[in-house]
């Protein structure tokens, strides 16, 4: 048919895998394994669905000023999006326009290459070093735009504040985008650069550590002029990207700083237990500092191990891609979910 030659064609990102089987532990998907702060649940209860006949706020007003306050910048230095995800396919719209490619690791968020090719952005993805780190000087190029995770994911390792700055400081004539949806589980943040470089935008999501990946929320932080060009695209795609319940939620998510602080903290300590029980069992892995692990068995195959933890009704993330094959991305859960895990692990290493 010759409608089909004006067809816009791409490869469509492929999520982690959502089972209908409730019992199953989920290990797949790097969600929160706890529920969201208990401001959050009660008012849930007290949200007047009555509202829901209005248009919600197209500026999030309040949330992004209860976010402004948290992270000490003005309220026209957060743009707020439906998850990062939308944050940062807006940012692509945005900025990424010129002839030269962006660039981003080889290894790393796989959304980035569909977004690249949905908007027909030039891209070159930029091999890891060998242990899986960035190398900078890969970056001291003529380029369109630069993107990467700090943390990387699947990888979960960590670049230094001196790495990143490193290269936005070279590349000031381009937007660089630092995609932090790990950031609160390990490191520092390069929001402290935001009033250096007019050039960087620093990408947060509720999903991870603020256990709110059911609704969808996600902000960038940048230089007014940054957030501005944003909200343009936005205004011009849909002025009303956020539901009226996620600004809500999401306000009370943010003012409950103690228990975000407790569970990042639960993570982080069953993480660490994690990394020493998979040691014991033959794996080896970049050292997290995320919400997971990227674990490689010395003796048994990746694929042969999801294959065997799936039976179990153990879910974790596998890809059939080059460099990661051999590789599971594991999330980390509860103690008594990782516990599960680490025996059923052992009954698939001697078997």
């Amino acid at each position: 048919m010759s409608w089909e030659n004006n067809v816009r064609r791409v490869i469509p990102y492929v999520a982690g895998e959502q089972p209908k089987n409730k019992n199953v532990i989920k290990l797949n998907t790097n969600e929160c394994p706890y529920p969201p702060a208990p401001g959050v649940e009660d008012k849930k209860r007290e949200l007047d669905c009555g509202d829901l006949r209005l248009y919600p706020d197209t500026d999030a007003s309040t949330l992004r000023s209860e976010l402004a306050r948290y992270y000490g910048v003005r309220d026209e230095q957060i743009f707020i999006g439906v998850g990062s995800d939308d944050v940062i396919s807006m940012s692509f719209m945005t900025f990424f326009n010129g002839r030269a490619p962006i660039l981003f690791p080889d290894v790393t968020y796989s959304f980035y290459d569909v977004w690249a090719k949905l908007y027909r952005i030039p891209y070159e993805q930029i091999p890891l070093k060998e242990d899986w780190h960035i190398d900078p000087s890969d970056y001291k190029k003529e380029n369109g735009g630069i993107i990467f995770p700090n943390p990387n994911a699947p990888t979960g390792l960590l670049e230094s504040l001196d790495t990143v700055e490193s290269i936005i400081a070279a590349n000031k004539d381009v937007v660089v985008i630092v995609d932090e949806a790990y950031i609160d589980f390990c490191g520092k943040s390069a929001l402290p650069l935001i009033e250096k470089y007019d050039n960087l935008l620093v990408v947060q999501t509720f999903s991870k550590s603020r256990a709110m990946a059911g609704l969808r929320v996600g902000f960038a932080i940048g230089n007014e002029k940054l957030i501005k060009y944003l909200n343009d695209v936005k205004f011009s795609f849909n002025s009303y990207t956020m539901n009226r319940p996620a600004q809500v939620l999401g306000v009370e998510a943010v003012r409950d700083d103690a228990y975000f602080k407790d569970i990042c903290g639960r993570i982080i300590n069953t993480r660490e237990w994690v990394k020493k029980e998979l040691t014991r069992l033959n794996f080896s892995f970049p050292d997290s500092s995320a919400n997971f692990i990227f674990a490689m068995h010395k003796n048994k195959p990746a694929k042969e191990i999801f294959t065997a933890l799936r039976e179990r009704e153990i879910y974790v993330r596998y890809w059939n891609k080059p460099r990661i094959d051999n590789y599971l991305r594991i999330t980390i859960g509860t103690d008594d979910e990782m516990k599960a895990l680490i025996n059923a692990l052992e009954e698939i290493s001697i078997s």
